[in-house]
């Protein structure tokens, strides 16, 4: 059973409940450039100089936000999470008001201000996700101010010294559109790409240290093949495969059943039946994607489009 610890601060006044840090420790493998590029982002080189809140974009899956999570740990500074959403409003971003057991309001910090006070890490992860107006009150901590406030509390809370950000954003469409005012105080972008073989081999391996290898092998193959078909298959998908199937051969083990049809039910289940032929899906999402429309103009509304009449027709 977990011991907890309640921890508060005072800031004008205003007493503020304080969340524990992530006790996370992650492992990075491969792609170190990106590792010393979040580093470099974080350093302050003058008395003059802000540290860089920078975003890290790629595919769900790649270990954006491991990545920051090891940026942080090597930094040795407590690490705060927060988890993004489209109805993230701006009190949860900064100070959430509670009502106590004896009727009183209390004040609850977010991971943000956490690490604004504690001088700590903070990963704004998929922020992509959040709407313009929760961006708009982290607006001033992302520039030279380097403070939040909090209409709910009525205080202004600045951020320590050793406080530094990141915003982690996936590459899909179930996002919102980030203002300018605020992509160019996240800067700079550093991409996170599929892993190479040996580096997805090493994470599955990792995560998976009790499976067997021709397993791993098997699915390392697949994941690599799905990258250069530029199918959209993390290493988060090959560990989740590798789970379903290591769970189904362990609950058969007084049946046997063949590794490779496990190992293709475990694709199907946690894919989708498509993915059992890559190059298939493949040439089917590139005739989805020739086969959409070209932006109209003024001429389609008026003629068919083999019609000679067609402005844009050739005859």
């Amino acid at each position: 059973m977990n011991k907890v610890t309640k921890k508060s601060t005072v800031v004008d006044g205003v007493t503020l409940h304080l969340g524990k840090p992530d006790s996370t420790c992650p492992e990075w493998i491969g792609q170190d450039e990106v590792l010393k590029q979040i580093q470099a982002c974080w350093m302050v080189v003058s008395e003059k100089d802000f540290p860089l809140s920078p975003r890290i974009t790629g595919m769900p899956g790649t270990g954006k936000t491991t990545l920051a999570m090891v940026a942080a740990y090597q930094r040795k500074q407590p690490l705060y999470i927060f988890q993004c959403t489209s109805d993230t409003r701006p009190e949860d971003l900064l100070i959430t008001p509670v009502l106590s057991e004896q009727g009183k309001i209390s004040y609850h910090a977010s991971p943000l201000v956490c690490a604004m006070i504690e001088g700590g890490i903070c990963i704004l992860d998929e922020g992509n996700r959040m709407n313009e107006k929760s961006w708009a009150s982290l607006a001033p901590l992302l520039d030279h101010r380097r403070y939040v406030e909090s209409i709910i509390a009525g205080i202004q809370i600045q951020a320590h010294s050793e406080f530094r950000a990141c915003v982690t954003m996936n590459n899909d469409e179930s996002t919102f559109e980030i203002p300018d005012y605020i992509l160019s105080r996240l800067q700079p972008t550093l991409q996170m790409t599929m892993p190479s073989y040996k580096d997805e081999l090493a994470i599955l391996r990792y995560h998976l240290p009790f499976s067997e290898e021709e397993l791993l092998i098997m699915t390392t193959d697949f994941l690599q093949k799905s990258h250069q078909l530029n199918l959209d298959f993390s290493p988060r998908d090959g560990i989740h495969i590798l789970q379903y199937a290591l769970k189904r051969i362990a609950q058969e083990k007084d049946n046997p059943i063949a590794k490779d049809i496990i190992w293709q039910e475990a694709i199907s289940k946690v894919l989708g039946e498509e993915a059992l032929d890559l190059d298939e899906l493949a040439t089917r999402n590139q005739r989805a994607l020739g086969e959409e429309r070209l932006p109209m103009g003024l001429g389609d509304f008026f003629f068919n489009d083999d019609s000679p009449l067609h402005p844009d027709s050739d005859q």
